[in-house]
């Protein structure tokens, strides 16, 4: 884990998703889900012990093989997605926010990306 604290929960993905813009969040099939228009970028399983995130699939291998205490692949209908998983009690607070801010910037427009990283170096 990237730092101290409690164990990361279902309310701090869904704090760090909705600062971000053009993020909503809907219940589907049991997964609370946060995307940008129609894509998904983040899914809370139902007991909410991982998360998956948009991640460039052919990075997606050496990713695992990195870190297998933290990631691992998504279940097989969605193998075919920009899509891998993390356990959440493996992240800290800085790594949950690096990897949801980056597969948010996956599926928003280039120009809300660039707008939103200018926004945030000056606060």
């Amino acid at each position: 884990m990237d730092d101290a604290g409690p164990p990361i929960t279902a309310d701090d993905v869904r704090r760090v998703a909705m600062a971000l813009p053009r993020t909503e969040e809907r219940l589907v099939r049991d997964r609370v889900t946060f995307r940008v228009g129609r894509i998904v970028y983040a899914a809370i399983s139902p007991d909410e012990t991982s998360m998956g995130f948009a991640f460039p699939k052919e990075e997606r291998a050496a990713l695992i093989a990195s870190e297998p205490e933290k990631f691992h692949m998504p279940r097989p209908s969605d193998e075919r997605y920009n899509w891998v998983r993390v356990r959440l009690a493996a992240i800290g607070r800085a790594e949950l926010r690096e990897i949801v801010e980056d597969a948010w910037r996956m599926v928003v427009p280039k120009r809300v990306a660039a707008a939103h990283a200018g926004r945030t170096r000056r606060d």
